[in-house]
């Protein structure tokens, strides 16, 4: 599928406010050059940049300005790469290669990139504690990502996919309550946090909802889309080495319903996602292409 313009432009955006945040820290000086050049290396790498993408796009369809959600949609796209650091350490996934080009440990050292990523995760609630106004509405952000990141979400998510690792009896019930957490906590918490930027309180709202279930699809069809990719495509396509999931003997879509029985169910998804996004109206198209996107990408 054809990345639609307004996704470029998002895009760009995005790179152009975490660029800023980097230099911002540059000019405030006391930081290590090597950790700064750490931290920049793996932020402003080339990237999809999906989650801050799509807390513009609902601030703009909730009807307020997307400039406003930019401070939380930039600590999104921090926390995403923090994981990724931490995740590509030989402690954890031990990989070489992360979106096209080599890993923060390969390219500086192990402590540089755990300092790197520890870095970017507390300047993420920075962004929001610091950008975000008014006061309340920062805070409910930062109790929004903290949980969506922490052990709740992510990290626990995170944890429990390591212990799955080489286990065969997995289910299809722990594969969706791991990645409910690892892949799709973040993703959601993306969405509420553009929601709560433009609609404040108001989460009787029945777009607070609506979006709520479509983060769900998102994040699932994001997923199964991931695990096919790791199967049928390759790392010049991917920027990262496939085939590594089943390597490690991790639970994934394909290894438990098949490449087939995978594409039925990502379709499916789809269609759900789409259906979420009904009440929204015209307002949610630009959600309802980014999703198509998601399900249809080759990388």
């Amino acid at each position: 599928m054809t990345i639609p313009p307004l996704y470029h432009m998002l895009r760009l955006e995005v790179e152009a406010w975490l660029d800023a945040c980097l230099l911002r820290l540059e000019q405030r000086g006391r930081v290590p050059a090597r950790l700064l050049a750490a931290m920049r290396y793996s932020l402003m790498a080339p990237a999809k940049r999906i989650r801050p993408i799509l807390t513009l796009m609902v601030c703009e369809a909730c009807g307020k300005p997307r400039n406003l959600a930019m401070p939380a949609a930039a600590a999104v796209e921090m926390i995403h790469t923090y994981s990724l650091i931490h995740d590509d350490l030989p402690a954890m996934d031990n990989d070489d290669l992360r979106r096209g080009r080599p890993t923060c440990h390969k390219a500086f050292d192990d402590a540089t990139a755990i300092l790197a990523g520890d870095g970017l995760l507390t300047l993420a609630f920075e962004s929001l504690a610091s950008d975000v106004e008014p006061g309340m509405l920062a805070a409910h952000c930062i109790v929004d990502l903290s949980q969506a990141s922490g052990i709740h979400g992510m990290v626990g998510g995170q944890m429990d996919d390591i212990l799955q690792e080489g286990q065969t009896d997995g289910t299809l019930e722990q594969l969706q309550s791991i990645h409910q957490r690892k892949t799709g906590a973040l993703l959601r918490a993306a969405i509420l946090l553009g929601a709560r930027i433009a609609l404040g309180d108001n989460t009787t709202d029945e777009r607070f909802a609506a979006l709520g279930q479509f983060a769900g699809h998102l994040g699932l069809a994001f997923q199964i889309a991931d695990d096919l990719l790791d199967v049928k495509s390759d790392a010049g396509t991917l920027g990262k080495h496939t085939q590594k999931d089943a390597h490690r003997g991790k639970l994934t879509y394909p290894g438990l319903l098949g490449i087939d029985g995978a594409t039925r169910e990502l379709h499916q998804t789809h269609e759900r996602g789409l259906v979420a996004l009904a009440p929204l109206g015209h307002a949610g198209d630009a959600l309802a292409q980014l999703l198509t996107y998601v399900v249809e990408r080759d990388r």
